[in-house]
């Protein structure tokens, strides 16, 4: 703060204003009130300035204000006793700074009024033309040798310009304080942190704080780094809206209009560069421009930014309200409808171009497992249409999932919250899925899942049973391993066929065995007289023979009675086939 005092006598002032006036009267006209200290001398003009009436004398303000002095010389009427000066700088306030000037008074300059001052002085033509060491003068020697002279004071005077244009446009004051600011920010930021100089830039209109970008970026400040200053702006000035719920509150017109510039500023502002800007601050952004009703482009380019980004989203940075229409869906699906596009076509465009990194295939699974976890979140809201449920899940492409759990998921909550839909829509809503890519766990459930229309069941049914026709093997050992999945299952399994190795190994040496023996009773049967023959033959006069049983025959049929080693068709192996039939010379042998 710098005193200016001139020596000299106060001269007499009265200020006269109607009662309504003082009701409204602000705390610069009360502090006119303290220096007006004698009315020895009467005024001899009144100035008006904003409503507000100042008496005062015509040679105080001549002797230094080129302005008065040229309104009062060129006036016709001699005896003009009330003079309006409109559209002055800071009003009523800036009239009682200059008036303190001219009466040299005690005069205090600090960064709260120096923009005012500079602007009043060049408004009212307080040169050195008129007085030496005038106000323009004195306030250029103030902005120079401290005003200017820190990023904090050039941030405070560059506040209190944006409130006196176009008059600080005129004398380059906004110019000199934006300047003052880009240079200080680009010398001494060599590694672009903010954090140093972000407070102060927070703090000022939004039409001076895009100049003050606009000016760091064309000194060579990088773009990207103006992402955490425009961050905090935005947190901010946008603090009291509440976007996050479904209904709107009343906002006053004006400050909505104002919180609307500054959305729209911040937008065109934000870096080109992918991954600049978090994609939760994005969708901040984007709640906000919806609840704040922006044009068009604004919203556009918001949902284009985060489709770029769609790959490091969460759930919680789409769940954006619908704030449109009483009856609409809790959840705006058509702008994530949109988003999802947009990743999606980034990824078609540039999957081509060598030069760029196209997103990841677990950018693409993670894009898909979203996508599928949004449409569960809204399929249990009532006024989403049919149509809507199908054009969203349409868009997920079928190559970016891995399975299609997440799609049953959701067409099994909507089916539970839409019990009305016709089968029509029924069978629609569930061709949306590949049966063949559901899980085991997901197939059982849909097997017994009474919602599904009859086809889709038994869709899964028969692609269940494909996949353990293709598991299954020509071997049925393998068979019953396969058929199994659990370890303790296989594990039993396993001693069930070692078991029957074991009994399989054992009736095979039981065969050879019998086989033996079998050749031994031929031998003594082809040694025995003919005789006994004839005897035996005799001894059964007077009935038909019996046919023959051979022992081998009996032997074979008890053996199959008891081999377990059967095919699924019901077949011996040939192994055992061969055995149950006697070799042709083994059958002349015994006959």
């Amino acid at each position: 703060m710098v005193d200016v005092y001139q020596e000299g006598g106060e001269l007499p002032m009265t200020l006269h204003m109607p009662a309504t006036k003082k009701e409204l009267t602000s705390d610069a006209m009360k502090r006119i009130s303290e220096w007006i200290s004698s009315q020895d001398v009467p005024s001899d003009v009144i100035v008006s300035v904003g409503g507000v009436s100042f008496p005062i004398h015509k040679f105080a303000l001549i002797s230094k204000c080129g302005y008065i002095k040229k309104l009062l010389s060129d006036t016709k009427d001699a005896d003009l006793s009330v003079v309006e000066i409109p559209d002055i700088p800071g009003g009523p306030e800036g009239f009682e700074l200059a008036a303190k000037f001219c009466y040299e008074t005690h005069l205090e300059l600090s960064l709260e009024n120096i923009a005012m001052a500079r602007c009043v002085a060049e408004f009212l033509e307080m040169t050195e033309e008129y007085a030496a060491g005038n106000l323009v003068s004195i306030t250029e020697g103030y902005l120079n040798k401290t005003g200017l002279q820190n990023l904090s004071g050039a941030a405070s005077i560059l506040q209190s310009s944006a409130n006196l244009l176009p008059v600080s446009e005129k004398v380059k004051l906004i110019d000199r304080c934006v300047d003052t600011i880009a240079c200080m920010v680009t010398d001494e930021s060599q590694v672009y942190v903010v954090d140093w100089w972000a407070e102060d830039l927070i703090g000022l209109r939004i039409d001076m704080f895009k100049r003050v970008l606009l000016a760091l970026v064309s000194r060579g400040f990088k773009q990207f780094a103006l992402g955490p200053v425009l961050m905090l702006y935005a947190q901010k000035c946008l603090r009291g809206l509440d976007f996050y719920s479904k209904s709107k509150k009343y906002l006053d017109p004006k400050q909505e209009h104002e919180k609307r510039i500054i959305l729209e500023t911040i937008v065109g502002l934000l870096p080109r560069e992918k991954n600049a800007m978090s994609i939760s601050f994005l969708s901040m952004l984007l709640r906000a421009a919806k609840y704040l009703d922006t044009t068009v482009a604004c919203r556009l380019d918001l949902e284009k930014r985060m489709g770029l980004q769609l790959g490091q989203a969460v759930l919680e940075d789409i769940l954006i309200p619908s704030v449109c229409f009483d009856g609409d869906t809790l959840f705006d699906v058509d702008t994530v409808q949109q988003i999802m596009m947009n990743y999606f076509q980034y990824m078609s465009e540039d999957s081509g171009d060598m030069n760029h990194a196209y997103p990841s295939q677990s950018d693409n699974e993670n894009v898909s497992m979203l996508m599928e976890s949004f449409l569960a979140k809204i399929a249990s809201d009532r006024n989403l249409l049919v149509s809507k449920f199908i054009n969203f899940a349409e868009c997920i492409p079928m190559e970016v999932r891995v399975t299609e759990d997440g799609m049953y998921r959701a067409i099994d909550i909507y089916l539970k919250a839409h019990p009305a839909i016709s089968d029509m829509d029924r069978k629609k809503v569930c061709s949306l899925m590949d049966c063949q890519k559901l899980s085991r766990e997901a197939r059982a459930h849909a097997a017994q899942n009474e919602r599904l229309p009859v086809q889709t069941m038994v869709q899964v049914l028969y692609y269940e049973q494909q996949r353990l026709r293709e598991m299954d093997s020509s071997s049925p050992i393998t068979d019953l391993v396969t058929s199994h999945t659990t370890l303790e299952s296989q594990k039993s399994v396993s001693d069930e066929i070692s078991r029957l190795k074991k009994e399989n190994q054992e009736l095979k040496f039981e065969l050879i065995k019998m086989k033996t023996r079998l050749k031994e009773i031929e031998k003594s049967n082809v040694n025995k007289p003919k005789g006994n023959n004839a005897n035996e033959s005799g001894g059964s006069k007077g009935k038909p023979p019996l046919p023959k049983r051979s022992l081998i025959s009996s032997v074979t049929k008890k053996l199959g009675k008891i081999t377990p080693f059967l095919h699924a068709d019901g077949f011996l192996p040939s192994s055992t086939r061969g055995r149950n039939k006697p070799d042709k010379d083994r059958r002349h042998s015994v006959a």
